[in-house]
């Protein structure tokens, strides 16, 4: 019977030093249960995606000397560890076998991902290094997150060599449909090459990123036996009854030095599934916390407006980094309703946050004033708006160098794809939330946060039409579709790459959808300034959409 650790752990680009002793603890954590072997995430040294970091040599050669430091102090328990390998020309996403102080064998990841959020042949070459390892006479491959994804990959040729087990280091982001992704993928693997699989995934947040833990064995029948938190840090502990297995050609193995252990036997360590719009609060609030935190930040400013956007972000900051550390700030003007701003001191309330007031009707007068002569004889119109958001930016920015609050934009993905939103103005902030979130699922989150947290929400935000309240008698859907509609229509020519006659099957609606490409690809100016958000869809605006600025290709 083989004990195999699963440890999923948060760890911080660049950290190496903390990253070790993190590792170290849980290390010890998993001799104390007395596993035999303990697995770590992919490049979980160093952090993931380390990015441009990896042109510094003396960042490799650093992460280097840690894993020796790490080495040294393993005993009585085999290791196998993410970490940047480094030749004379290249660079290599590499996993280390570890036991009794010594790196027993090194594996190059082979399927480097370069789509989406992945740039990895940016950085590193295709591994050829690919020894097999042999654990109390059981058979083992090891292999890095994409290689298990690729069809007839490394894993296949691993499983003809007769390895029994299957060992997947991953740092694989989350996105709402990637965990029933993940799970269909490695449960038809482990069924079809009648292996065990091991697959340990890295959790937290990292810039645009948030990785959700999640961690699987799944046995050689394509049970799941076992399984990590989602979105938590979680040591998953697992007996494998596994018998060695003999195979016909000689294939050389490294020999992992183990120590034999009497172990009663586990039970099976299965973690609570949540629902998808659960998933996505997990998310949001995962990687706020660390965003802030890991940032050097301790508290967030939040414009509270009274709308059901910034009551989100607001519930979303409490929950990630407690009420003491969250500040709202509302803005009134002659615009606002009595309506909204009882609501935004309500909530406030309800959260137990500080509220201040900064009323913005002088401000806006005397730019109006100051601006009068030069727009002499121009109607009042979409400047005048703006300026009222450009003037709040203000403010919550003055706020953040005065006190070292970090200012959190509560902008959806739905406003920024089209551009409603004011360059300067409501995105100005730190860190944008729900940057990815299209205003369908604000309200379904809003809903999931009422029935956890007893309406602390209150209701007529949910029921009150959205506005801007930049003008008198204001509504959203004055100048955008109904949200379900513009959020499909996002969902099929941002997410999906869907041209405009696939779209106009679906929406039935040729001069919308028309209006909203050109509002979408016209925009793309104002999305490069934002602030990075958190990427919860299967394509977000930044590192996933890198359209062209200056653009003259147009379908119609």
């Amino acid at each position: 019977m083989l004990r195999i650790a699963l440890a999923q752990i948060n760890v911080t680009v660049g950290d190496l030093s903390g990253n070790r002793e993190k590792m170290l603890a849980y290390i010890k954590k998993a001799r104390k249960q007395q596993a035999d072997i303990v697995v770590f995430p992919e490049l979980s040294l160093c952090g993931y995606p380390p990015e441009d970091l990896l042109y510094k040599n003396h960042f490799v050669k650093d992460n280097l000397k840690e894993l020796q430091k790490l080495a040294k102090e393993v005993s009585g328990i085999a290791v196998v560890i993410g970490f940047v390998d480094q030749d004379k020309e290249s660079l290599y996403n590499a996993a280390a076998v570890i036991a009794d102080g010594k790196i027993r064998g090194i594996y190059h990841k082979e399927s480097l991902p370069n789509y989406g959020v992945f740039d990895e042949k940016r950085y590193f070459k295709e591994g050829r290094k690919n020894p097999m390892f042999s654990f109390q006479g059981i058979p083992l491959g090891v292999n890095i997150c994409e290689d298990i994804w690729i069809k007839d990959g490394v894993y296949r040729k691993q499983a003809r060599q007769g390895a029994k087990i299957l060992i997947n280091l991953s740092s694989s982001p989350y996105d709402v449909g990637k965990l029933e992704q993940r799970e269909e993928l490695l449960v038809d693997c482990a069924r079809k090459n009648k292996v065990f699989i091991c697959y340990v995934n890295l959790v937290g947040g990292q810039d645009e990123l948030v990785f959700d833990g999640g961690s699987l064995v799944i046995d050689n029948n394509g049970e799941i036996i076992a399984s990590g938190k989602q979105f938590e840090e979680d040591l998953v502990v697992v007996d494998l009854d596994v018998l060695p297995r003999k195979v016909k050609q000689k294939t050389k193995r490294i020999v992992i030095p183990c120590e034999e252990k009497t172990k009663k036997v586990l039970g099976k360590q299965k973690a609570r599934k949540f629902s998808q719009i659960e998933r996505i609060y997990k998310a949001l609030v995962l990687g706020t916390r660390d965003y802030v935190y890991k940032n050097g930040f301790h508290k967030v400013v939040v414009g509270l407006s009274g709308g059901i956007d910034s009551s989100v972000v607001a519930v979303i900051a409490r929950e990630a980094i407690g009420k003491r550390n969250v500040i709202g700030i509302t803005m009134p003007s002659q615009y606002s309703s009595s309506g909204t701003q009882a609501d935004a001191k309500k909530l406030a309330k309800n959260l137990g946050i500080k509220i201040l007031e900064v009323p913005i009707n002088e401000i806006f007068n005397v730019y109006k004033s100051a601006l009068k002569k030069a727009f002499l004889g121009a109607k009042e119109d979409v400047t005048e708006e703006n300026l009222q958001a450009r003037i709040r930016g203000n403010i919550l920015m003055a706020f953040s160098n005065k006190f070292g609050w970090l200012v959190l934009t509560t902008g959806n993905k739905s406003e920024l794809a089209v551009g409603y939103c004011t360059l300067y103005g409501d995105m100005s902030g730190g860190f944008a939330v729900i940057k990815d979130v299209p205003k369908t699922y604000v309200y379904e989150l809003a809903r999931l946060i009422n029935a956890q947290k007893k309406n602390i929400i209150p209701k007529s935000i949910l029921t009150r039409a959205p506005s801007a309240e930049l003008k008198e008698g204001q509504k959203d859907q004055d100048s955008l579709p109904d949200y379900k509609t513009l959020d499909s229509l996002i969902e099929g020519y941002v997410e999906d790459h869907q041209s405009l006659e696939k779209i106009v099957k679906k929406t039935k609606n040729l001069k919308a959808v028309k209006e909203m490409i050109k509002l979408i690809d016209k925009s793309e100016y104002k999305r490069r300034q934002a602030p990075p958000g958190i990427k919860i869809t299967s394509r977000a605006f930044g590192k996933d959409w890198r359209l062209p600025i200056t653009n003259k290709y147009k379908e119609f």
